[in-house]
């Protein structure tokens, strides 16, 4: 039990015998079952009152895992109010409810005798809000910290306003239980964190929660619910959009449903406006002028589930900014071009409480996860901020992953100095633990790069790709293989783009940061010094395709095109025909092999991030081995194309089934490696994830069709 949970627990503890004086001391084997409730406050709850069942007297949990607020009524019917991480309660930010509800006698301190209304006792537990996070686990089989639902849990929290309760289908919660939460003690408020692929989940959910005879308050949120939006509330009148975060919109809501403001002053919704004439309609958007939420320090989850995450061998997952600095045309997301970071020092509390979960799961990696789209950033302190993050983690015992744009590393705009600059900033990232970071490149052909909006060109994206090979930065690379606005010159360029032999460089650690700025413009030190490798076993994903989804700048350029149709909710996007028919062809061929692999490699690709050393290497390779037969698929297709004439569309069929025979044959070869490989693997496994492989490993060797994941009928 590490230092901040006993001094913790040792605070508890002084609370209940300040409130019932003649209660015995908490005894050893009581603490250490205590230890792991401290970072849910249902949990504790439910264990107070159990403990101190037949005393006079209720229990209140509440506030923030950094602030968590212990209310315990005395028998005289006053209370004791004790801030569990021992700072005083005047430094708390008091919404502004309490002012004339919660009165403290000693308010310097973290223990205080304390007078609450009625209205304080009833607004500490109402209202009863729960929050769902949706999910496919036949597609995703391990899962990942669902921090959607968790940031919005800590918004609530702040409040001390209601009782939050989470629950995540990726950690066994199944749509029926879901469904029965709805139907037995309808909680006040619903919340509905839905993303790609889920839509069918969530029409579950919605259906049952409008059916009930009193029916809860329902806000939806997440990247899917804002892409279809108006689809949503046309089916349901009386439901609320959550367009953003969420946090700042959670917090106002539970002040609505308290009578506080009205629903007009909600920020960041989407809801039904009553049209002129009567009855229902979708009015004009309206979203009041958000809160001022200062996202650049409030950001953090809490951490209720982490513990259900990891005894499923999944990950931990944490952001530490929000937006991004580009506005990338296939990107629908409303902070486009916005980006703000956390302060490092803000860090270290939470930093504390998940390394006391990992304590308990010792074979489980060290690794957060940083979701951040873009983690380094803008401004004369971006380097300087990111290093001092790393150093954060590094001191607390983290290794880490993140994501960042390519033109962190290269740029045309800037001179030597800068690159020298950024080269010394990601040798020293690694040496602070960055294991791996996340690059999206989406192409290596500059007509695309232009069409996509990505502000990077060919030659850059090659420069930057040979400077962190070089720097020995580990890295992944995301790559859109097909887009409906392509054309075959464009295809076959992306083709060879992957295959160049010339972008993954032997690392070079005996050379200063200016020797390999230098060298990777000059293609003899280039040739000298290459792997060999092609860039595809760099990608992440193999075969790609552009969706059109709802909202960004390359929808409508199809649009424009004469290329999109109808709606499709599934995943947030409008159906799209391509420009070139057998392009179109390959595209929905490629759609299919990603699918049919895309459970395995999912599988490997999480036991990459929870294992270490030479059984995360061994995982690592058996992806390469998927990589490869797909850069061979696209080969293949491409092949296939050339045989065919742009103008004879009524050749699509004779086209498709070409394309599925060359994919069955790579797939009967891929099958036979992949028994290999994944015996080599499993060499290196034990325990749960050896049976994990195996399971995933023989359900993918048995699969026998080219059935779409997230197919879905388009809903006009």
């Amino acid at each position: 039990m590490g230092q901040q949970h006993t001094a913790a627990l040792g605070r508890l503890a002084h609370a209940v015998t300040t409130a019932h004086p003649g209660s015995r001391p908490l005894t050893d084997a009581e603490r250490t079952a205590l230890a792991p409730l401290l970072i849910s406050p249902n949990d504790l709850r439910s264990w107070l009152e159990t403990h101190l069942a037949g005393k006079a007297g209720r229990v209140r949990v509440t506030g923030t895992l950094d602030r968590r607020l212990l209310l315990l009524e005395r028998p005289d019917g006053g209370w004791v109010a004790a801030d569990l991480s021992g700072s005083e309660h005047a430094s708390r930010h008091w919404p502004r409810w309490t002012k004339e509800h919660v009165r403290l006698s000693t308010a310097d301190s973290w223990l205080s005798h304390a007078e609450l209304t009625e209205n304080a006792v009833y607004r500490l537990t109402r209202p009863d809000m729960h929050l769902m996070a949706l999910y496919h686990p036949e597609f995703f089989p391990l899962p990942r910290f669902p921090l959607g639902i968790s940031d919005v849990a800590r918004a609530a929290r702040t409040t001390l306003m209601g009782e939050v309760t989470l629950s995540d289908m990726q950690l066994g919660v199944t749509v029926e239980e879901l469904l029965q939460q709805l139907t037995t003690g309808t909680p006040d408020i619903v919340g509905i964190s839905a993303t790609f692929g889920q839509h069918d989940l969530m029409l579950q959910i919605l259906d049952t929660a409008f059916a009930v005879p009193e029916a809860p308050m329902v806000v939806a949120g997440g990247s899917l619910t804002a892409r279809n939006e108006r689809l949503l509330l046309e089916r349901y009148p009386d439901l609320l959009v959550a367009r953003g975060g969420g946090e700042a919109t959670i917090e106002a809501l539970l002040a609505h449903w308290h009578g506080d403001i009205p629903r007009e002053e909600i920020p960041g919704i989407g809801y039904t406006g009553a049209a002129r004439g009567g009855g229902m309609a979708i009015g004009r958007r309206r979203t009041a002028k958000p809160i001022a939420r200062d996202t650049s320090s409030d950001i953090l989850p809490e951490l209720d589930l982490l513990p259900a995450t990891f005894e499923r061998h999944g990950v931990a997952q944490l952001e530490t900014s929000r937006g991004c600095t580009n506005t990338c045309s296939f990107c629908p997301r409303g902070h486009k071009g916005l980006w703000a970071g956390a302060a490092p020092d803000l860090l270290p509390w939470i930093l504390t409480e998940i390394r006391q979960v990992f304590d308990r799961h010792p074979d489980i990696s060290r690794t957060l996860y940083l979701v951040d789209e873009e983690i380094i950033g803008a401004g004369p302190d971006a380097v300087t901020r990111v290093l001092d993050l790393a150093r954060t983690l590094h001191e607390a015992g983290f290794a880490w992953e993140s994501s960042c744009r390519i033109d962190q590393t290269v740029r045309t705009d800037q001179d030597e100095a800068w690159h020298v600059e950024r080269a010394h900033m990601w040798r020293t990232l690694v040496d602070l633990g960055l294991r791996r970071m996340l690059f999206g490149v989406e192409s290596g052909v500059d007509s695309i790069l232009d069409r996509f909006n990505k502000e990077t060109c060919a030659e850059q994206n090659a420069l930057a790709i040979r400077t962190l090979s070089a720097l020995d930065v580990p890295t992944r690379y995301t790559y859109i293989t097909f887009d409906p606005l392509m054309s075959l010159a464009e295809l076959k360029a992306t083709h060879a783009f992957q295959g160049r032999t010339d972008l993954l460089l032997r690392p070079q650690p005996g050379l200063d940061a200016q020797e390999i700025v230098c060298g990777v413009r000059d293609e003899e030190w280039v040739a000298a010094n290459t792997t060999g490798r092609p860039l595809h076993t760099g990608i992440s994903y193999m075969l790609v395709s552009m969706e059109c989804l709802i909202g960004a700048a390359y929808t409508r350029q199809a649009t424009a095109a004469g290329l999109t149709g109808q709606a499709e909710p599934l995943m947030g996007r409008v159906a799209c025909r391509y420009r070139d028919w057998r392009i179109g062809i390959a595209s929905s061929w490629a759609q299919r092999w990603v699918d049919r692999h895309f459970a395995l490699d999912y599988t490997l690709k999480s036991l990459e991030k929870v294992l270490d050393d030479a059984p995360r290497h061994a995982v690592r390779q058996a992806r390469v081995v998927l990589k490869d037969a797909a850069y061979q698929v696209l080969g293949d297709m491409i092949a296939l194309i050339g045989e065919y004439g742009l103008e004879r569309p009524e050749e699509e069929a004779a086209l498709s089934v070409r394309i599925e025979a060359a994919l069955e044959a790579r797939t009967g070869m891929l099958r036979r490696q992949m028994a290999t490989t994944v015996g080599e693997v499993g060499r290196h496994l034990t325990g749960a994830h050896a049976a994990t492989l195996a399971r995933e490993h023989g359900r993918w060797a048995s699969a026998a069709s080219w059935e779409l994941i997230n197919a879905g009928e388009s809903c006009a």
